[in-house]
């Protein structure tokens, strides 16, 4: 996937690290809440899946910092692409663990609103919430013409205003403003 769209192979990269961040985010984030009365249940014992934003190093890590920040609140990726890769759409309620290009642990994440709109249709509203380029949605519909436009091709697919667009609004969890984040996490001995 391209541009905003998430790149899945950071488990891979580092799985351990990705480990001990989950074991510090989970409690942190209160993902656990009330696991000392009913056990950890599947969200607080299975490891989210971990993934970098876009398709190159400095794309990623610059989109992990607006992510910490609290300037990106939002990504967005043509459904096409999802289609292609056989990808589930994300869902309401899912957590993530975005990675910095080199596949570290970065940020918990939980999308908090998915919904799917013609690339036409697509608003400052979204493009303000992805906060990459100049927050406009002039700047935001030229970014995705340039990175979409050409991969969209390569599938057998044109962008158009009418090419769906899947968008994924989220929340940060871990790091809150106030933790040290992801140097909280305990190194291995």
């Amino acid at each position: 996937m391209t541009d905003d769209a998430a790149t899945p192979a950071a488990d891979s990269t580092h799985p351990d690290e990705v480990l001990r961040f989950w074991e510090v985010a989970r409690v942190r984030a209160g993902v656990m809440r009330v696991a000392a009365v009913t056990g950890p249940g599947i969200a607080g014992s299975l490891v989210p899946p971990s993934w970098a934003f876009g398709d190159d190093p400095a794309l990623a890590d610059a989109a992990l910092a607006l992510v910490l920040d609290g300037t990106k609140t939002a990504t967005s990726t043509a459904l096409p692409e999802f289609e292609h890769a056989d990808e589930p759409l994300p869902v309401k309620g899912d957590l993530s663990i975005v990675t910095d290009a080199a596949g570290r642990p970065g940020a918990l994440i939980r999308t908090t609103r998915v919904e799917t709109v013609p690339f036409g249709e697509v608003d400052e509203d979204v493009a303000a919430a992805e906060g990459e380029g100049d927050g406009t949605l002039a700047s935001w519909r030229v970014e995705r013409e340039e990175s979409w436009g050409p991969v969209l091709a390569a599938l057998g697919a044109e962008l158009t205003d009418a090419t769906p667009v899947v968008v994924e609004r989220f929340e940060l969890l871990f790091p809150r403003p106030g933790d040290r984040g992801p140097s909280t996490v305990p190194s291995e001995a």
